[in-house]
């Protein structure tokens, strides 16, 4: 660059760093340059001359044998092992589904002294209240699967919530007469508080809201605690055309569907966890709407990394593409990603 330019090394140095001492004409001569040609600072000679480290956190729901939660981290290790080089080093932090250890493992967090944290939020109050400790601290946050809005400033990385709970709608009706019954199966654990999950069903009631045509379309609701297995009875199908499961957990009431021979209902869900999967290429469950979290865990991690140690102006909402799977167009590349 400064034989470009036709300066010094020093003189470009002092104009990259704004260190004064250089005149304009220079300045406009290297910024030509820089503007035509590009330029990124070395990070890798940087950190190594300063022996300079980054300690960011991973604050995510412990697994509990949800598979869906163990995929995010497929992504955010192959980061980790990425950015490695560049002083880049991750401290996990797990909660249980409830409120008592998310509290618990937030403070124990909030002790020690990160760049940056990854978060996935599950419960809202509790989590509203984490981040604007962390805004307070001045520590930057990425969220993952889920975005908690009222507290501004900070950046999400998944699917906008609202628009694929509408998309479920747009599914429900596809290829269906203009009479439908709906039975929309909340499945939760502990508590379901999330704002994705509550805006996903907003953006499913939506789209009938907006599409007259389908006035006809009649909704019921249940609610199955954890498994829900033992809480299904054929009785409660009877009449349903069409089935809408809001979170990953689709496979328990296809297993229920299958075994019981009521595969004419069509079922809309998410996430292609391998039993999902299994019952999507058996014909059970219809439509799976996929949103990569294995990429959203190494996105929040690379969020971090150019935001915190590039200096990058990095946009704070990325949404993931609404991603819509059925069994004649899913390979094996779809899987966790």
């Amino acid at each position: 660059m400064a034989q470009l330019a036709a300066v010094s090394e020093g003189t470009v140095d002092r104009i990259i760093h704004n260190r004064g001492q250089v005149t304009q004409e220079n300045i406009d001569k290297v910024n030509a340059i820089i503007k035509e040609y590009g330029y990124k600072k070395n990070i890798f000679a940087s950190n190594l001359a300063f022996n300079k480290k980054f300690k960011f956190a991973v604050f995510l729901p412990k697994n509990e044998g949800l598979e869906y939660w163990e995929i995010p981290i497929n992504g955010i290790e192959r980061a980790e092992d990425e950015f490695e080089k560049f002083g880049v080093t991750l401290d996990y932090y797990f909660y249980k589904y409830n409120s008592n250890s998310f509290k618990k493992i937030a403070s124990k967090l909030l002790e020690q002294k990160y760049d940056g944290i990854l978060f996935a939020p599950i419960f809202h109050d509790e989590s509203i209240l984490f981040l604007n400790q962390c805004k307070k601290k001045n520590i930057p946050v990425v969220m993952i699967d889920s975005n908690i809005k009222e507290v501004d400033s900070f950046a999400y990385i998944g699917q906008d919530a609202f628009q694929s709970g509408y998309l479920a709608g747009r599914l429900v009706c596809y290829n269906s007469t203009l009479e439908n019954n709906v039975l929309i199966i909340k499945i939760t654990r502990e508590i379901e508080s999330t704002s994705v999950y509550l805006q996903r069903i907003k953006g499913f009631y939506s789209f009938f809201e907006d599409h007259k045509e389908f006035a006809n379309f009649k909704f019921s609701e249940i609610r199955l605690k954890d498994s829900g297995q033992k809480q299904l009875n054929v009785k409660m199908f009877e009449g349903i055309n069409t089935i809408f499961i809001p979170n990953s957990r689709s496979y328990i009431v296809a297993k229920f569907l299958n075994k019981n021979k009521l595969n004419h209902i069509k079922l809309v869900g998410y996430d292609l966890l391998q039993e999902n999967v299994k019952y999507l290429k058996d014909g059970v469950i219809d439509f799976l709407i996929n949103q990569k979290p294995e990429q959203q865990g190494y996105l929040g991690v690379e969020y971090l990394y150019k935001k915190i140690i590039l200096k990058e102006n990095v946009e704070n909402t990325y949404y993931m593409p609404l991603e819509i799977i059925i069994k004649e167009n899913f390979s094996n590349s779809h899987e966790n990603i």
